[in-house]
């Protein structure tokens, strides 16, 4: 078996032309060689009894990649002892590796096998060994020479369950982005679709969730360092996150935690067919976020600022809308200007009650009558007509606060 050379399998043969030992003398191959058979079905069966994951009956086909890897092994050591040459290929040992990730199993159970089938192959060359009278110095240099070979046959599997684990990544990553591209679109894509989708990604779509904005942050580490429900895109022009059961008990915490203090936005919780809903109000908010519009906590909710996106969605729009309400305060010095538009401000928020308003602003509330006299002077009716009056409000809203002189 051979595979192109890549990065993974050049890290794999590194420093192969050290060897531990010298070469062997060419009366050792005919003590190898009879061996072999015996050796290799002595080292399948020992690797199915004492390694559990390769001891399963169904598994034939793997079984038959083991036994090439343990013949072709054997066959090539004796080659290489004697003559001191390189492994001619690791393409076996590293796609043994790679079938491991493809078979559900662990590199510890490929390692362990590894060790079980040295220990077996030490045992008939001493037993053979012992029995041709070779001296034991002889014996010792073949036993480093197998536990060497090993090695970087160890080392070549180990490699390619790396390749073959970080493309598996890669591969399940890039169907997530599709997924969650497809769970953005607007109009929202067919139900069956996103079924498809979901199901080549390998995520269970949830009957709730909501979508969490991270900017230029990685998304998919986000969503690594959360449930393992949660998945994560960069998405043009934000990262995405998509949260199953963003409400369930503890889920703020992990949210915070996965955060480590990143700003981010949460959109609503919807079902999954109304994902495009809470992505497209996370992205939409998180400039406002960015820039400070909705509070100075890492974490906003959109929910709780939807005031704040009403008047952020055309900012035109709120640019009219505050220079039409609020022009009456132009002909106010900017000292008069900035106090008129704290009390305005103090007197909505009060909704209209002038001891709270007072508390707010710090003053005598004979002092906010006082100016809100005034103010009745500068806006005439339109503060007592209640389409006005909120128009004003929102304007207000809409403008940073001033800060009024002391």
């Amino acid at each position: 078996m051979h595979d192109e050379l890549d990065p993974a399998r050049e890290a794999a043969t590194r420093g192969a032309t050290v060897w531990p030992w010298d070469p062997l003398p060419e009366d050792m191959v005919d003590l190898l060689q009879r061996g072999l058979p015996e050796a290799a079905d002595d080292m399948i069966n020992a690797i199915r009894s004492e390694v559990p994951e390769y001891a399963r009956p169904q598994d034939a086909a793997f079984l038959d990649t083991v036994r090439e890897g343990v013949t072709v092994a054997l066959d090539r050591f004796v080659d290489i002892v004697v003559r001191r040459s390189d492994v001619p290929d690791l393409g076996v040992y590293f796609a043994l590796g790679r079938l491991q990730v493809r078979e559900g199993r662990t590199i510890d159970a490929l390692q362990s096998a590894y060790r079980v089938g040295a220990r077996v192959a030490w045992r008939h060359v001493v037993a053979g060994g012992e029995a041709a009278g070779v001296e034991p110095v002889m014996l010792y240099r073949l036993a480093e020479a197998i536990f060497a070979y090993i090695d970087r046959l160890a080392d070549a599997s180990v490699a390619g369950y790396a390749q073959e684990l970080s493309a598996q990544a890669g591969a399940a990553q890039a169907r997530r982005h599709v997924l969650i591209e497809l769970m953005a679109r607007r109009p929202p894509a067919e139900p069956v679709e996103v079924e498809h989708a979901a199901a080549q990604a390998g995520w269970a779509l949830p009957k709730g969730l909501a979508a969490l904005a991270v900017g230029d942050a990685d998304a998919v580490g986000v969503a690594r360092r959360l449930p393992s429900p949660a998945i994560g895109a960069a998405l043009d022009p934000v990262g995405v996150v998509l949260l199953p059961d963003p409400d369930a008990p503890g889920r703020p915490a992990q949210v915070a935690a996965a955060l480590s203090g990143l700003r981010a936005v949460i959109g609503p919780t919807v079902a999954w067919q109304q994902a495009h809903r809470s992505i497209a109000r996370a992205v939409s908010a998180w400039p406002l976020h960015a820039q400070g519009g909705l509070g100075a906590t890492p974490l906003a909710r959109t929910e709780e600022h939807l005031l704040a996106l009403l008047l952020a969605a055309d900012p035109s729009l709120a640019d009219d809308l505050a220079a039409r309400r609020l022009r009456p305060l132009e002909r106010l010095p900017d000292g008069a200007r900035a106090r008129a538009e704290a009390t305005l401000r103090a007197w909505f928020d009060a909704h209209g009650d002038i001891s709270v308003a007072a508390g707010l602003l710090h003053v005598h509330p004979q002092t906010v009558r006082y100016r809100l006299a005034g103010l009745r002077d500068v806006f005439g009716r339109a503060l007592d007509d209640p389409v006005t009056r909120l128009e004003t409000e929102l304007a207000l809203r809409s403008t940073p606060a001033q800060e009024p002189p002391a």
